[in-house]
């Protein structure tokens, strides 16, 4: 068993397009610039963006940070999410959810304008991706190809079997694993919680993806010898005996599962680190559009 490690792959990507930044920088040119939209004080959403604006820092990118109160009208989100459209200095927008219930999720997202939308959410990017048309792919699929590069992960003609059908992860991880592409030619498996056995599709899986936000949902008796599993399910499990009162627990049942696999993704220092990378790529892409 080999740990498909986030950390290693994650700071291979973000190195690439520091030197990349740099070089620009040299010549005179501004940085990439990342606006990050945070409403209320959930605590999730404060750990993710704050490990959002340092990978920024640290990859040599410029960022912002807009806090509204949970209780902010929508149209005055809406209106600041306007303004970063028409921004020439803004390359990238992220408005990070999940969302007070009283906003109309959708129609924050679908405001932000495709040039700009580098978590790849907007219906417009998700309609290229679905076609092959480049736009911006939903970061942490992407962040997931990128680690299956990384460690050379042979996917032509695999079965992977992905748990989780959300427009987030499930949806377009399963139109990329099957993309004539590499990483990807899979015959791919979409299943989620209404799928019947379905240990009996995971244990025929060359590759499985968990993303149905379930801790420890796949078990040892749901997976082959040999098989790849990403876990992408990230949980706050109550823990008494860790500072921070909780931890981290992902789809798949670690301990029991990792012995049986020939990759395995851990929680935390997988899939996450590699969400942030492809952020940072889709970043990167959107500022070069908007420079070149």
């Amino acid at each position: 068993m080999q740990l498909l490690d986030g950390k290693v792959a994650s700071a291979a990507l973000r190195e690439t397009l520091k030197q990349k930044v740099a070089g620009h920088v040299a010549q005179g040119m501004r940085p990439p610039h990342l606006v990050a939209i945070l409403v209320g004080n959930d605590g999730a959403s404060e750990t993710y963006v704050a490990s959002k604006i340092r990978n920024c820092s640290e990859t040599g990118f410029k960022s912002s940070l807009i806090r509204f109160p949970a209780d902010v009208d929508e149209q005055t989100l809406v209106d600041a999410i306007l303004h970063h459209n028409q921004h020439p200095e803004t390359d990238g927008i992220l408005v990070q959810l999940p969302l007070p219930a009283h906003l109309n999720t959708h129609r924050v997202i679908e405001t932000i304008s495709p040039e700009k939308d580098v978590d790849g959410f907007h219906p417009v990017n998700a309609g290229k991706m679905m076609l092959g048309e480049g736009g911006f792919v939903s970061a942490t699929p992407l962040g997931i190809m990128h680690l299956l590069q990384h460690f050379k992960i042979e996917t032509s003609g695999k079965h992977a079997v992905v748990i989780g059908r959300s427009n987030i992860v499930g949806r377009p991880m399963s139109v990329l694993l099957s993309a004539n592409a590499n990483p990807g030619n899979c015959t791919v498996t979409l299943t989620h919680s209404r799928t019947k056995d379905l240990p009996s599709f995971t244990r025929n899986a060359d590759i499985i993806v968990a993303a149905l936000g379930i801790p420890g949902f796949l078990k040892k008796d749901m997976v082959k010898p040999g098989t790849v599993v990403i876990d992408v399910g990230i949980t706050r499990i109550p823990d008494e005996t860790k500072k921070s009162g909780f931890r981290l627990q992902g789809d798949v049942d670690f301990d029991a599962v990792a012995p049986l696999c020939s990759y395995i993704t851990p929680v935390p220092g997988g899939v996450g680190l590699m969400t942030i990378g492809a952020l940072l790529q889709n970043t990167y892409q959107a500022y070069l559009n908007h420079t070149s």
